[in-house]
């Protein structure tokens, strides 16, 4: 821990944390505080004017990542014949209805990162709601993962959609690609993301909307971003 603790130490001292930097700045310094021995993951955290309390204020959406996200996606696709044959055709590693319900429901499964329902199989989904909601992975109209076009959202998922969203307290994370990535794919990547969370400000929001916005690496400290470049 102590070791830990030192590499940690050294990384605060390799840049200044009350400062706001620009994206490029930033993006520069997190790739080098991401010394770990895996590929660690770069990471987006806002901390939003909106109170989640309020409907009107949720916030909820997806973008596809230009440079991608770096992962491998594991979907699961809720779906029944010609619709289910699609899935498989399109590379959803999981294709199903009530039997992957029922495994989700009675063994804990959650071995995917992504879950994609075709309209008629809500009834099935609704049942777990209190399972996959809390995790971020129940299908929404609203991120596009309930539809009748499950060839469209897989290549999109599988290509690096990610979905963005408030969460209770108020903030909101999102990875942006992996640290192997060059600073240009990750600026891409949060050019992309940013633009799409500026425009999902809520109408009935007064005041101050992005209240300060971090770049972070799995293991590394967080680098605060300047706001001024996405108008906010």
């Amino acid at each position: 821990m102590k070791k830990l603790a030192k590499k940690y130490d050294a990384k605060l001292k390799a840049y200044d944390p009350k400062k706001m930097y620009d994206s490029k700045e930033a993006i520069s310094v997190v790739k080098k505080n991401a010394t770990a021995k895996f590929d660690e993951t770069i990471e987006l955290h806002i901390r939003t004017g909106c109170d989640s309390k309020y409907a009107e204020q949720q916030i909820r959406g997806s973008v596809v990542l230009p440079a991608g996200t770096g992962k491998k996606v594991k979907i699961l696709v809720f779906a029944k014949d010609a619709k289910a044959d699609e899935a498989k055709a399109a590379g959803a590693d999981y294709v199903g209805a009530d039997e992957y319900a029922q495994k989700i429901q009675s063994e804990g499964w959650l071995d995917f990162d992504a879950v994609v329902a075709t309209p008629d199989m809500m009834g099935t989904i609704g049942k777990l709601a209190k399972i996959l909601g809390p995790k971020g992975l129940m299908p929404n109209p609203k991120t596009g993962t309930v539809t009748a076009d499950v060839k469209k959202i897989i290549e999109e998922l599988k290509a690096g959609k990610v979905e963005y969203r408030l969460d209770k307290q108020n903030l909101i994370h999102c990875p942006l690609g992996k640290a192997s990535f060059s600073e240009d794919k990750l600026e891409q990547n949060l050019d992309a993301l940013m633009n799409a969370i500026v425009k999902a400000r809520p109408q009935s929001l007064k005041g101050t909307y992005l209240k300060s916005i971090t770049i972070t690496s799995t293991m590394g400290p967080g680098v605060k971003l300047n706001t001024i470049k996405y108008g906010v």
